[in-house]
């Protein structure tokens, strides 16, 4: 059985990839802080697994990646803990920062350690990866995609702070020789989703008909991944990726924002009607745009489609359809997370 570390996998493209990692038969060791967006209900199903062994701590705790390393002696560590909402960062950069590229530093620092104490067939098979996201490149123009050549320029502080871990995890690779691995996914969506990010939270809005709000004119346009493809393509880079090489992740489903709102709509009204009958578009409300949005991301990852084989296996429409059932079916889960620190409130509005 291998055995894999991986760090924030409570949140949500971790927790989906924990979940079917150990339904493929992976011992997964699963450390993370449980900030407001960790969330062991995710977990759930994996309750009493022995393949599932859970730890709750900070990547920026040395001693602690220290001994889970030395006592779990994993095959690769797979990093997807960071600060990752763009709104939150313009409220508040000094935390991000300190998780994306602090905390990233320290957990290299210890993974490089215990790399360099395995003997040398344990050190070949092992692997470090690093899960990016598609923001480091900044914005595109109405054509283009971005590639893994694309210059970095980031604009957010979110976007700057991964930026920087991405950097960091190329320089321990050259200085170190440390085997790394790093994939920039585009917008994800899916299950499990902390309900600040567009499509859970106009979910939530629209079911309890309420406004639903649209950054400017809402047309910035994202290449929407379900979180289920971009778990299937890590795992592909990890098992064929070149060392020290980047790979690109998208859905090839690029949608402007109002639309993907449209397409909620729709489908709730078929499942879930208004008591009134009413459509849900009607609830669509335009507001200040996000400080500093960027207007469209688009990903080219025929890299990662000519070398390893991996296409995107869920087409948007049939997504879509997937995470509406799914947040219908688990109304409990998303009441739990709102009865916490988050009450669908707007951030993000300080600049």
């Amino acid at each position: 059985m291998s055995t894999w570390l991986v760090t924030g996998g409570a949140g949500f493209i971790g927790g989906n990839f924990v979940l079917d990692a150990v339904g493929l038969g992976v011992k997964v060791v699963n450390l993370d802080a449980l900030t407001y967006a960790g969330n062991l209900d995710t977990l759930a199903a994996l309750d009493g697994d022995p393949a599932h062994v859970f730890v709750q701590g900070d990547i920026g705790d040395a001693d602690l990646v220290a001994r889970l390393l030395r006592e779990h002696r994993p095959d690769a560590v797979i990093n997807f803990a960071a600060e990752s909402h763009v709104d939150r960062s313009i409220d508040g950069p000094a935390a991000f920062m300190q998780t994306n590229v602090v905390g990233t530093l320290a957990l290299l620092e210890q993974v490089r350690d215990y790399w360099k104490s395995l003997d040398t067939s344990e050190r070949d098979a092992f692997r470090f990866l690093h899960v990016s996201t598609d923001e480091v490149y900044g914005s595109l123009g109405d054509t283009g995609r971005f590639t893994e050549d694309t210059p970095y320029a980031p604009n957010s502080p979110y976007s700057a702070s991964k930026a920087a871990s991405d950097h960091l995890v190329r320089a321990f690779h050259h200085t170190y020789g440390l085997p790394v691995l790093t994939t920039n996914c585009s917008n994800n969506y899916g299950p499990y989703q902390f309900p600040e990010k567009l499509i859970p939270l106009v979910i939530a809005k629209a079911l309890a008909g309420e406004p639903l709000p649209v950054y400017g004119d809402g047309l910035n346009v994202r290449d929407w991944l379900y979180v289920g493809d971009h778990c299937a393509a890590i795992r592909r880079v990890l098992e064929g990726g070149r060392i020290g090489e980047t790979y690109n992740v998208g859905g090839d489903a690029e949608r402007a924002n109002i639309t993907v709102v449209e397409t909620i709509c729709r489908l709730l009204d078929d499942r879930s009607p208004l008591p009134d009958g009413s459509a849900r578009e009607s609830l669509v409300t335009y507001v200040r745009d996000r400080p500093g949005h960027d207007r469209r991301y688009a990903i080219d990852a025929s890299k990662l489609h000519d070398e390893l084989g991996w296409s995107p296996m869920v087409t948007f429409d049939e997504g879509m359809a997937r995470t509406v059932d799914w947040y219908l079916d688990n109304a409990p889960w998303v009441q739990r997370v709102l009865d916490g620190s988050y009450r669908l409130e707007r951030i993000g509005g300080v600049a």
